[in-house]
C-alpha cells in the first residue's frame, strides 16, 4: 500500500452492498490459496451483516475495496465472532488486517458487551492479533456449541479432524477473549 493512499475504515451499512460480491471472491480466494477451510459466504449474506451494521470495511479514500470483517453471533448474543477477516493483497503488510479486526472488536463489545468473543484459525498473523486484543487460546469445549457456527467448518479441508475428535481439536487454534476473565 503506497504511503500516499489513506484507508478509511467503517461499519458497512448499505451503502457498500456493491462491493459485496468482490468481499466473498477475495475471501474464497484468500481461503483456497491457504488451502484452509474459511466459511463460503454468498454477497447477500455479506450484505445481510452490511444491513444489520454488524460488518467492517475498509476503503482507500478513491473508493477501492481494502479490507474487511463482519460479526456473528450465537447462542442469543452470548458468543460473538469477528469472521471474515480479509485483507486484499495489495493492501497487506501495512497493519490493516489489525486496524479492521480491532474495529469489528471494538463493535462486538459495543453492540454485545457481556458476550465472549472468540474464534479459531491457523493464522499466526490473526492469532497474534487476537491475543493483542485479550483473547487466549482455548479448548474448543470453550467456544459455543451451536451446530450452525461448527456447520461451518464443513468446506475446510481439515474437517475430518474435527468430525474425528468430536469437535474437540482441529489444526486450527481456537482463541476466546472472554469480559469476565480480570486478565482479559
Amino acid at each position: 500500500m503506497p504511503p500516499t493512499v489513506d484507508v478509511i475504515i467503517t461499519v458497512a451499512d448499505m451503502s457498500h452492498a456493491h462491493y459485496a460480491e468482490e468481499i466473498v471472491e477475495t475471501i474464497f480466494v484468500a481461503a483456497q490459496q491457504r488451502g484452509t477451510g474459511i466459511a463460503r459466504r454468498t454477497p447477500e449474506y455479506v450484505i445481510q451483516k452490511m444491513e444489520e451494521g454488524k460488518a467492517i470495511i475498509a476503503l482507500t479514500s478513491d473508493g477501492r475495496f481494502a479490507g474487511f470483517c463482519y460479526v456473528e453471533t450465537w447462542e442469543h448474543g452470548g458468543y460473538v465472532a469477528n469472521s471474515g477477516l480479509i485483507v486484499k493483497p495489495e493492501f497487506r503488510k501495512h497493519n490493516l488486517a489489525r486496524k479492521i479486526k480491532r474495529a469489528a472488536f471494538d463493535l462486538s463489545r459495543k453492540k454485545y458487551p457481556d458476550a465472549k468473543i472468540f474464534g479459531i484459525t491457523t493464522s499466526a498473523a490473526v492469532m497474534k492479533i487476537n491475543s493483542e486484543l485479550g483473547y487466549r487460546p482455548v479448548h474448543f469445549s470453550e467456544l459455543t456449541t451451536d451446530e450452525a457456527f461448527w456447520k461451518g467448518c464443513q468446506s475446510c479441508p481439515n474437517y475430518d479432524i474435527l468430525q474425528r475428535t468430536n469437535r474437540a481439536m482441529c489444526l486450527c487454534t481456537g482463541m476466546l477473549f472472554d469480559p469476565k476473565d480480570p486478565t482479559a
